[in-house]
């Protein structure tokens, strides 16, 4: 099967001198990823269905380049994603707008502890709780789920200049912080037993941003970027405003790498920071990963829109209310094994989401994924996950092209097994 990574699209394929073979080319390209796919653990029983992105999320795309000569190249990508299963460009969990049980208790202790206790009224037939769990809803539904705007180019949509001294590009893009993770994941993010899927809701990484601008550069084994992403918030030139930067070293047998990202909300605040720090090891048949990751939120970013309309007397109580039940604090941690001969390719590992806040909500995930290349484009799969819930913990398994979402109550556990099949072109 053709292999198309993510550090290779989206850093390494921009330095690449093979593209240069023609003075311009615009190639189309894509992937679709279906099959049967089984979650248990879930509020109303089992999930058992079709869907798409078990391995990895289906897209089309095209990529253009042409030769300035010089060792300059101009070069473009636009990305979309698909659901191989109905057609559409979004989805959402299993789970639908259900959001995590800590969620209601945090919110609701906060409000008590700020004078707001649940049954206070607020209006005729509007209570205190009764606002928060409309709110909650609102934003389970406006936001669980993946490219729920539907935007047409939501993967990835940039464009660029290639020079002797390194890459320029421009738009939508993968994060430095995120290639990192990406890179030293032993299942290279596919399937359920991607170390990011303990680590889901709220999404522990931004994995791509608009709006960004890129410097990135490969020579020798060394692999870089630096990432700025403009807020663009009207009246405040820092609010939004998103920095990156990455930087791996594959050597002989052996590769390490270190990602940094780091966002303010759209208040101006600092919100999502991570460290990424990855290795890798060719031990035996197979090579070894390892993944450990900070994730740190203090004002989590999008949640403002929410509270337009809520009774000004009360909306700062609100607002104190959502911010503490989504803050994050929490560290990541992978270790895996990928083994490939002839036409197998095995991933063995295992995951945890270690949470340091009060709350303790820790998921454990292990598992083996198995691959049968039919030819160089097409291939079979298997998956078997394991979810561990602990505390307040509540993760149900996705997909690479799909949120897990949440199972039916804190610290029930969840089992994955999916068939899929995989076609790149």
């Amino acid at each position: 099967m053709k292999k198309l990574t993510l550090v290779a699209t989206a850093v390494m394929g921009l330095l690449s001198s093979a593209a240069a073979m023609a003075q311009s080319t615009v190639t189309l390209y894509g992937l679709v990823d279906a099959g049967y796919n089984h979650v248990s653990g879930l509020r109303g029983g089992s999930f058992n269905g079709l869907a798409s992105g078990i391995m990895e999320g289906s897209r089309w795309g095209m990529r253009g380049n042409e030769d300035l000569g010089g060792g300059y190249r101009a070069i473009f990508t636009l990305e979309s994603r698909f659901e191989a299963d109905t057609g559409a460009l979004s989805n959402r969990p299993n789970s639908g707008s259900q959001v995590p049980d800590r969620v209601n208790t945090a919110i609701l202790a906060s409000l008590a502890a700020q004078g707001l206790p649940s049954a206070a009224p607020l209006a005729p037939g509007v209570t205190v709780g009764s606002l928060a769990g409309q709110l909650t809803t609102g934003l389970g539904t406006s936001a669980f789920g993946v490219n729920l705007a539907g935007n047409l180019f939501d993967r990835q949509a940039y464009a660029g200049l290639v020079t002797p001294f390194g890459a320029f590009t421009l738009g939508r893009q993968y994060t430095p912080g995120y290639l990192v993770s990406a890179a030293f994941d032993a299942s290279q993010t596919q399937s359920s037993l991607a170390a990011g899927q303990v680590a889901s809701l709220p999404a522990a990484f931004d994995i791509r941003l608009s709006n960004t601008v890129q410097y990135g550069i490969k020579t020798g084994g060394v692999t870089a970027a630096l990432m700025y992403g403009a807020g663009e918030v009207p009246g405040s030139s820092s609010a939004g405003r998103f920095l990156g930067v990455m930087a791996m070293y594959n050597g002989d047998g052996y590769g390490v790498g270190f990602g940094h990202n780091e966002k303010k909300n759209e208040l101006g605040l600092k919100s999502l920071h991570n460290n990424v720090f990855g290795a890798n090891v060719v031990i035996g048949p197979g090579t070894l990963y390892g993944l450990y990751a900070t994730i740190k939120d203090d004002n989590p970013s999008g949640l403002s829109p929410l509270f337009a309309g809520v009774p000004l007397p009360v909306r700062a109580q609100y607002q104190t209310a959502f911010n503490t039940a989504f803050r994050q604090d929490a560290r990541l941690m992978h270790i895996g094994y990928r083994f490939t001969s002839g036409v197998h390719t095995i991933v063995t590992a295992y995951n945890r989401l270690d949470d340091k806040r009060a709350v303790n909500a820790d998921t454990d995930s292990y598992g083996v994924t198995y691959t049968y290349a039919l030819s160089k484009r097409t291939n079979l799969n298997a998956v078997l996950t394991r979810f561990n819930n602990k505390g307040q913990g509540q993760v149900a398994p996705g997909g690479n092209g799909f949120l897990g979402g949440v199972t039916a109550s804190a610290g029930t556990d969840s089992t994955n097994v999916a068939f899929g099949i995989r076609h790149a072109f």
